[in-house]
């Protein structure tokens, strides 16, 4: 709870530049914040404790006094005479002040300073409050009641995000007077903080042909010069990587992702040898999404620029270079033969029993004049250069989105390239979580494992999911009936009923459906 301190030493503080739109000029209101400096981050469950001190020069009549912890997404769009700017409110948290400690009479003392403690968690999810628009997958409202990133300004490197989409999050503190039915804000403070919060590793993406911002797999067909003829036919094939796990301060990477691309090299001819691969070079791509309305579907699938008659929509991306591979060595090619294979005539079958030719994924037959193919894999590690730019966490909120894809070059040795366009998800590590719950000896916080915070770990109890996956994963025995239980066909059909019929019944009997208590969605 809040508690009054008041004292006869005034604050040196500079007044806050708002302040001459208030009705006290003179007056000082200050925010203090507990080990904070303009660098720090704060993650899930991060403590945001402080103090706020209040001075004036002259008698203040007040009501209420009110500090909140907010988080708001703010797009811009371009208008006729000024710009548009939509404001969500995603967060808004507030410290309550008893009743009991504002002073009788509610008037603030002139050469006196006021404090009063506040102290917020920044929480690990939203409430199912804070989005509450139609027309939503799950999988999408699962995401906006997820924690979006700071974005769009108070990093020391660039985010790499527009002006035009800003997630803010602010400790605001306000001296407020009623007078009949209006209330006058009388003082304001406001303090910025710079949050990542922690965020999972999520599947791999369903990529289609619809979804234009990938490319998966491209195909080329190799020439030594414009007019020669063709050596073969190239294809490359990327595999989505895994997430990049930063730190929680996002300044270093825990995990690095590995990008891999499978090549398949169809030669014209028996003689031609696969092509040199004379290096791989990658960038990173962040793009920003941001709307004037509700973003009901995931913006990196299918086409974002498509015609919206209420919604004003806008997308922005910037790159960076990774550090290129150049490989050691070649890639170890294998041969396989792409000869059809014939079957062996099994007595069963007459003459008209062919083998029937390999065809292609499109469906078509295949048609190589050389009867071997060779195949390669390259691995490709991805280094994100946090020392220069700063990777926020992908994220899809009510009304902005950031998400990653990487460029991957191959660079032949007969002058040519082909190019890959993969998603990389960045993700924050929640492994470790400061909470206040539990106090070490000095009185600081305790940093305690995820495992250990939810119990879920060695010596807790196992949660209602994994109690339903160990059911669904518990073993089964089949076993062949003895003589005993085979018999005519009624006992064969009973023995049927009684082993396949009730066992099984009981087995699935024990399994929740979709929607029950083991496999319910998040909310």
């Amino acid at each position: 709870m809040g508690t009054w301190l008041a004292s006869s030493a005034s604050s040196t503080s500079t007044a806050p530049s708002h302040s001459k739109r208030m009705a006290y000029p003179k007056s000082d209101i200050t925010l203090n914040l507990k080990d904070h400096y303009s660098s720090k981050v704060y993650t899930s469950l991060s403590p945001v404790t402080g103090d706020l001190t209040i001075t004036t020069k002259r008698e203040v009549r007040f009501d209420s006094i009110q500090i909140l912890l907010l988080g708001n997404t703010k797009t811009t769009f371009e208008g006729m005479s000024a710009p548009q700017e939509v404001t969500h409110t995603f967060l808004k948290m507030t410290m309550p002040i008893p009743e009991s400690t504002y002073p009788v009479p509610r008037v603030l003392e002139s050469g006196r300073t006021y404090t009063i403690p506040f102290n917020f968690v920044i929480p690990s999810q939203l409430t199912i409050n804070a989005c509450n628009h139609d027309r939503l997958s799950d999988a999408m409202q699962d995401h906006h009641v997820q924690l979006p990133p700071s974005l769009g300004g108070g990093w020391q490197r660039d985010d790499m995000a527009p002006t035009m989409a800003r997630v803010e999050y602010t400790i605001k503190a306000r001296v407020v007077r009623e007078d009949s039915d209006r209330k006058t804000r009388i003082m304001e403070a406001t303090q910025t903080l710079q949050v990542l919060p922690a965020t999972p590793e999520e599947p791999p993406l369903n990529i289609t042909d619809k979804d234009h911002l990938y490319r998966m797999s491209k195909t080329k067909t190799l020439r030594k010069s414009l007019l020669s003829t063709k050596l073969g036919r190239l294809t490359a094939e990327a595999l989505q990587p895994g997430a990049a796990i930063l730190s929680p301060d996002a300044r270093r990477v825990m995990s690095h992702p590995m990008a891999r691309i499978k090549l398949s090299f169809d030669p014209a001819s028996p003689r031609t040898l696969p092509p040199t691969i004379i290096s791989i070079s990658a960038k990173v791509t962040a793009h920003t999404y941001f709307s004037s309305g509700t973003i009901a579907s995931f913006p990196n699938l299918g086409e974002w620029n498509a015609p919206y008659l209420l919604d004003r929509r806008g997308q922005f991306f910037a790159s960076t270079a990774l550090p290129s591979v150049t490989l050691a060595e070649q890639p170890a090619w294998t041969p396989r033969s792409t000869t059809p294979l014939s079957r062996r005539d099994s007595g069963y079958g007459g003459s008209d029993h062919e083998a029937a030719p390999l065809s292609s994924d499109k469906g078509q037959t295949r048609t190589s004049s050389s009867p071997v193919s060779h195949t390669a894999t390259i691995a490709v590690p991805l280094s994100l250069p946090t020392d220069k730019k700063t990777f926020v966490p992908t994220f899809h909120s009510c009304i902005a989105s950031r998400v990653y894809t990487v460029q991957l070059t191959v660079h032949l040795g007969t002058g040519g390239s082909v190019g890959l366009v993969v998603p990389l998800q960045v993700a924050v590590d929640g492994a470790s979580i400061t909470t206040t719950s539990s106090l070490s000896t000095d009185g600081g916080p305790v940093v305690v494992s995820r495992e250990e915070f939810t119990g879920s770990g060695l010596g807790g109890l196992p949660s209602f999911e994994e109690a339903a996956a160990d059911e669904h994963l518990r073993p089964r025995v089949l076993y062949v009936p003895g003589e005993d239980v085979v018999g005519e066909r009624e006992g064969r059909g009973s023995w049927m009923l009684a082993a396949g019929g009730e066992a099984q019944t009981a087995d699935r009997g024990g399994l929740p459906e979709y929607g029950e208590t083991g496999w319910r969605r998040r909310v």
